[in-house]
């Protein structure tokens, strides 16, 4: 068991679940949503739905990691659970995709939020900053869990700020596109309103976060609970009153299809002078994502690479016990990713990936004996779990059809992650 000294408390633990979750998404997906969705209705029902998910999801993941107790998460519930091959997967796809596509995602964010200073910032400025984050992660834990809490409170009081800011201004004079019709019904039935649902899910990704960190937490049992729901139900608030704000001070035309949503929200609220601020604090803010999905990643990638021979030189610690061979594994994938991918891309087959494998991890509950649930005793808990697989196979189905070729470069990366199961398991650990 760890050292008391090398253990987070909660407020460290929600401030994960916040960075995770709070960052690329929320300030670039809205764009593509008003592309097909236009009722402001539907754009926040689209945001509740993706909060409540998040939060059944956040109660399945604190049983879960109450449960099995240790780093590792999913690779633990679906390994225990059902068989080590999808322990194997879901590792294999974290490391390729799930904690460093959303590194590079943010990283690229920045580079685009930035752009308002009259400078191309391009993959070199996103490059730099992943590698600078990694750094400032490699000392000890407790140098990791200032620099990440530092700027989590930048992130959290620049979304306070700005929406408070948002609510109470008036309206530009350009025009809103805030749009209270009854087409919320239409629009809840079209393929659109599932694809959106992509976009929307994956800006609540992190909400699992410290679920993978549970042997770095203090009182696991009480501690780890409390920073997914708190973290969770925070989150979901600032999402939908961000939306509400973008929606209330752009026009249609300045949102639809843009990715740099709040840039122009921002611009007709106080002018081009407090945009670039804006633009400033958005960029600071991701530096907390880029942080946040490197120190989850890493420790997942790390109790993943102690039980499989090809990847065992990343489960070594420094003298203070940092996983720093696994945090430079994410940091080098994710600069691979900026260079060989498109944002829209990247993202539609990173969300595709990321919902499978929560499903697959969320229905590990159902193995869970009642004796065994150390919060939820009811058989009313089996609610949460039933109702996100339900809305996930609704989500990856529709992402199938609508988006095949990102789906497809998904599943194959599935697909080289068998055979390297294939490969690694002919292979003893103990192996040289």
């Amino acid at each position: 068991m760890s050292a008391p000294s090398h253990q987070i408390g909660w407020k460290t633990a929600v401030a994960i679940v916040v960075s995770s979750m709070i960052g690329t998404g929320i300030f670039t997906t809205l764009g593509f949503q008003l592309v097909d969705i236009t009722n402001t209705y539907s754009i926040f029902l689209l945001w509740i739905i993706g909060g409540m998910l998040a939060l059944f999801g956040a109660f399945c993941y604190a049983e879960l990691g109450s449960h099995f107790k240790g780093n590792g998460g999913d690779f633990l519930y679906l390994k225990k659970t059902y068989h080590p091959i999808l322990g194997y997967l879901v590792s294999w796809v974290s490391l390729i995709i799930g904690f460093s596509s959303p590194v590079a995602l943010a990283a690229l964010a920045m580079s685009k939020y930035l752009s308002v200073f009259n400078y191309t910032f391009g993959t070199g400025f996103s490059i730099a900053i992943i590698i600078l984050v990694s750094l400032s992660l490699s000392f000890s834990l407790k140098s990791s869990s200032k620099f990440h809490n530092f700027f989590t409170f930048i992130k959290v009081a620049f979304v306070i700020v700005l929406i408070i800011l948002g609510v109470v201004l008036s309206d530009p004079d350009t025009g809103n596109s805030l749009s209270f019709g009854e087409s919320w019904q239409k629009e809840m039935m079209m393929p659109a309103f599932a694809t959106s649902l992509v976009f929307v899910t994956y800006s609540y990704t992190g909400w699992n976060s410290a679920s993978y960190i549970a042997g770095e937490i203090k009182d696991v049992q009480k501690n780890l609970p409390k920073s997914l729901i708190i973290g969770t139900v925070f989150v979901t608030v600032c999402y939908v009153l961000i939306n509400y704000i973008m929606l209330k001070h752009a026009s249609l035309d300045q949102l639809a299809g843009k990715e740099d949503v709040m840039d122009k929200a921002a611009n007709n609220m106080l002018g081009l002078s407090f945009g670039k601020v804006v633009n400033i604090f958005i960029a600071l803010q991701l530096v907390a994502t880029i942080s946040g999905y490197l120190w989850v990643g890493s420790r997942l990638t790390q109790a993943f690479a102690k039980e499989n021979h090809l990847w065992k030189s990343l489960s070594v610690n420094n003298k203070k016990g940092i996983p720093l061979r696994a945090i430079f594994a994410h940091t080098v994938i994710a600069v691979l990713i900026i260079l060989t991918g498109t944002f829209k891309e990247i993202f539609v087959y990173t969300a595709f990936l990321l919902q499978l494998f929560a499903s697959l991890s969320v229905s590990t509950v159902f193995f869970l004996k009642k004796k065994d649930r150390k919060i939820f005793k009811s058989d009313l808990f089996y609610i949460f779990p039933s109702v996100f697989l339900l809305f996930s196979i609704y989500i990856l189905y529709f992402t199938f059809i609508h988006n095949p070729r990102e789906s497809i470069i998904g599943l194959g990366i599935v697909a080289v992650g068998m055979i390297l199961y294939l490969i690694d398991k002919r292979r003893p650990l103990s192996d040289s």
